[in-house]
């Protein structure tokens, strides 16, 4: 059997044991936050620099208070940027609060209502930001031939929405997904659309090497307890894809041997 500690997550040339990704919004408070994290096994998390305080807003809470560098990589996002040149300025600063840290995923928006990426200003943003010896993490549709045209950019990991941010619809168009998989030279993560464990579950069983998940948790009744089943889905979906399930069939097969039987 493989397990978690000989499969790991490899994003940057950094090994990572978990496969689940947290985002640290819409928690009631700080308090809930650590809790969630914790209970979610995440090793990297998701602040989006434009809504959440690291450091550049002296006075106020800073999370890194709750949830250290010295404990978790800090994926700082560009969430709320409509254009390529905001998402670059977001990123140019999180770096320099964070001391040159060069990891971020990359979002740049589209519109409001569907929240879905831009991908002529992300393809912008990405080209930039590689240039300028970022690591990204880019967020997109789910769309192979960009996915692809990203990780030739030089992208560290590419991540096709499930569904729309937010929604908890689940995984829209698995073949897709699949198809993202299939050609992948680099990590594929996939951002947005989970609503439940068995979500997670299905996007890892698609083979996908992780899942970055934040309303899920967050807007759950329970959100430490909706963490900890999400935390066990992401690694029950992982080790079925690894096993291979058994191919579909049209009709019924009797799983116990048809010889001996009594006449």
């Amino acid at each position: 059997m493989t397990d978690s500690s000989n499969d790991p997550l490899v994003i940057a040339g950094v090994e990572y044991t978990s496969r689940l990704l947290a985002g640290t919004g819409k928690y009631k408070d700080m308090d809930e936050t650590r809790q969630a994290i914790e209970a979610s096994g995440a090793e990297i998390i998701t602040i989006a620099i434009r809504r959440t305080n690291i450091g550049q807003n002296p006075g106020e809470e800073n999370i890194l208070d709750v949830l250290p560098p010295e404990k978790y990589t800090i994926l700082p996002n560009t969430a709320g940027c409509y254009t390529a040149k905001d998402a670059v300025r977001t990123c140019m600063l999180a770096r320099e609060l964070l001391d040159g840290h060069q990891l971020c995923k990359l979002e740049v928006l589209g519109d409001e209502k569907t929240l879905y990426p831009d991908m002529p200003a992300t393809m912008d943003a990405a080209e930039i930001l590689v240039k300028d010896g970022f690591q990204v993490m880019v967020y997109m549709n789910d769309d192979p031939i960009l996915a692809k045209r990203l990780a030739e950019m030089g992208c560290v990991a590419v991540m096709p929405l499930a569904a729309p941010i937010g929604s908890g619809l689940g995984v829209r168009n698995p073949h897709n997904i699949r198809f993202i998989v299939e050609e992948a030279t680099v990590p594929i993560l996939v951002d947005a659309g989970v609503g439940t464990a068995s979500d997670a579950a299905v996007a890892m069983e698609l083979g996908v090497d992780g899942v970055l998940m934040n309303t899920a948790i967050a807007a759950a009744n329970k959100p430490v307890l909706m963490a900890a089943a999400m935390n066990k889905a992401v690694k029950a979906g992982r080790e079925a894809w690894l096993a291979g399930r058994m191919p579909r069939k049209a009709y019924a097969s009797a799983s116990s041997p048809e010889t001996g039987l009594i006449d």
